[in-house]
Parts: structure tokens; C-alpha cells; sequence
């Protein structure tokens, strides 16, 4: 049992200071991006938060430039990139493409002009790895308390505008017919979208950011079709799959003779999507059992009926 338990966690990782950020940092990411990510696969928005992780790739190599900290760019210029697909007309399903596209193609030409000037200074090196693809184990305590703040603010949103957001969700003329103020609602969720995508850019960095959004959430949503059920589900997914990540890519440090471990942005990534390739089995199972269930008093019905 011992040689197991040591397999698994090579030594120091419960001692390591920086394992004790990742964690915490990636599970307030997960939940964050888990709770959000489920109001966005229902409201078909996934190619939204792809461009706003292209936004927020932008907004941290900017902020990398100027010598600010790569959260505050993922999230600030992050919220600025969704409040401008909302006014392009990101609530109006035909001008969501329109919305996205232009947003799209601005941030990827921003973030190429920063990422260029980021990589020609000597005092940012690394910064296509820590922008592109995460630096969760180089964050300090200081970025757990930003972190934190910030995540409360995109679930205390979501919590305020819950039940007239997931009525403007299933039907956005019902919800207007109730008085419900969906522009207004929709801000709430798109300043809440921008918020969880640049957090988890700080996991998985920004070109990976709309694994940690959409994965989990649609693997819960294959799993249940009860909202609670979807949103904690979608939150236990999350949370799993990044603690992983961070366990693996420790433990990939000591699987060579070269001490290099592999980025922790793919050992999430994959994760979540082998987890979502088993929901999917796991729903057809259910179909299955479910369309058995009818199938049977239907034959017993006709034999009735022959009889």
C-alpha cells in the first residue's frame, strides 16, 4: 500500500507551496468556469467564450508588457471584448456569429502585436508559455486573493439573474413577456462569461481557456437534465480535472531522467475530454434503458390489441 500511495504522489507534493496555490486557485477557477459554462452550452454561446479567450490572450500579453500582472489583462480586457459583442449584437442570435467574428479577428491580431513585442523584451521571457498556455504553478498568494474576489463576483452574478436568465435562455420572448429585462439580464451573464474565461486562463492558459468552460458543462449536461443537478456535477468535474492536472504534472517531473514536466494545461484538457467521451456512453446507455422502458408496455399494448 505504501509503494502505491508513493507512486502516485512523488515526494513533496503535499509540502509544495506552489501545489498549495495551484490547487486553490484551480478549484476556484473550476467552480467559476463550471457554473458559468453550464448557462453558456445551454444558450449555444461556446464560440462567444472561445472569442473572449482569444481577448483575454490579448489582454494578459498587454498587460505582460506593461509590466502589470497577466490576470488583470485576461479579465479587464476581457469584460471590455464582451461588452463590445453585446453592443455589435451578440443578444440576437444572427448577429452572435457577426458579434464574435469581429471580436475574433481584433483580438488574435492584438494578441500576435503583444505576444511579438512580449517575446523581443528580455524582461518578459516566457510569456507566449505563461500567456498561451498557463502558469498556474508560478502564481503567488496575492493571486489567490485576486482570484478569489473575481470569482465571487462572476457567481454572485450569476446568482442574482439565475432564474431570468435561465428563462431568457430557454425562451427569450417568454422571459420579455414576463417584463423580464433580457438585454440587462444578458449583460449580467456576458460580464460574468468574460470574467470565468480569463480566470481560467490563469489554469489553462488562454488558448485553452474554453476546455475548462464547455467540458465539464457539457459532460454534466449529458449526465442530467435537472439544472442543480447539471450545475454541481458540471462544478465536481471541473474541480476533479484540474486537481489532476496539477497532481500529473508533478508527478511528470520525475517520470524522466531529464526532470522536465509537461504543462498542466494538457494533462486538464484531457482529462475533461475523456471524461466528456464517457458521458456520452454513459447517456446512450441511459437512452437505451429508457427507450426499453417505453418499448415494453407499447408490445404489451399491441399484444392486447392482436389478441
Amino acid at each position: 500500500m505504501h509503494q502505491i500511495y508513493v507512486r502516485v504522489f512523488e515526494p513533496g507534493f503535499f509540502a509544495s507551496s506552489p501545489v498549495h496555490v495551484a490547487v486553490v486557485i484551480g478549484a476556484v477557477v473550476a467552480v467559476v468556469s463550471a457554473i458559468t459554462g453550464v448557462f453558456t452550452v445551454m444558450r449555444g454561446q461556446s464560440f462567444g467564450g472561445h472569442a473572449l479567450g482569444d481577448v483575454s490572450a490579448a489582454g494578459g500579453s498587454g498587460a505582460l508588457l506593461i509590466g502589470l500582472s497577466p490576470v488583470a489583462g485576461f479579465v479587464g480586457l476581457g469584460i471590455v471584448g464582451a461588452g463590445v459583442m453585446d453592443l455589435i449584437g451578440v443578444q440576437r442570435l444572427r448577429g452572435r456569429d457577426l458579434a464574435t467574428g469581429i471580436v475574433l479577428g481584433a483580438a488574435i491580431g492584438l494578441s500576435a502585436l503583444f505576444l511579438y513585442l512580449d517575446t523581443s523584451s528580455s524582461a518578459t521571457t516566457g510569456a507566449t508559455q505563461q500567456i498561451l498556455f498557463g502558469s498556474i504553478f508560478t502564481a503567488t498568494s496575492t493571486t489567490v486573493i485576486v482570484v478569489g474576489i473575481l470569482g465571487a463576483l462572476a457567481v454572485g452574478t450569476v446568482a442574482i439573474i439565475c432564474r431570468p436568465l435561465l428563462l431568457a435562455t430557454v425562451s427569450p420572448d417568454i422571459a420579455a413577456a414576463r417584463g423580464i429585462h433580457v438585454r440587462l439580464v444578458g449583460i449580467g451573464y456576458m460580464f460574468a462569461l468574460a470574467v470565468s474565461v480569463g480566470l481560467s486562463s490563469v489554469a489553462t492558459g488562454a488558448i485553452l481557456s474554453t476546455a475548462l468552460l464547455i467540458g465539464p458543462a457539457a459532460a454534466a449536461l449529458r449526465l442530467t437534465r435537472r439544472m442543480s443537478s447539471a450545475l454541481l456535477a458540471a462544478c465536481l468535474i471541473g474541480v476533479a480535472a484540474t486537481w489532476l492536472g496539477i497532481l500529473l504534472t508533478y508527478d511528470s517531473y520525475y517520470w524522466g531522467a531529464a526532470r522536465r514536466g509537461l504543462p498542466v494545461s494538457f494533462f486538464i484538457v484531457a482529462v475533461i475530454f475523456v471524461t466528456y467521451l464517457l458521458s456520452g456512453l454513459y447517456n446512450r446507455r441511459g437512452a437505451g434503458r429508457r427507450a426499453a422502458v417505453t418499448a415494453r408496455p407499447v408490445a404489451a399494448g399491441r399484444d392486447k390489441i392482436a389478441a
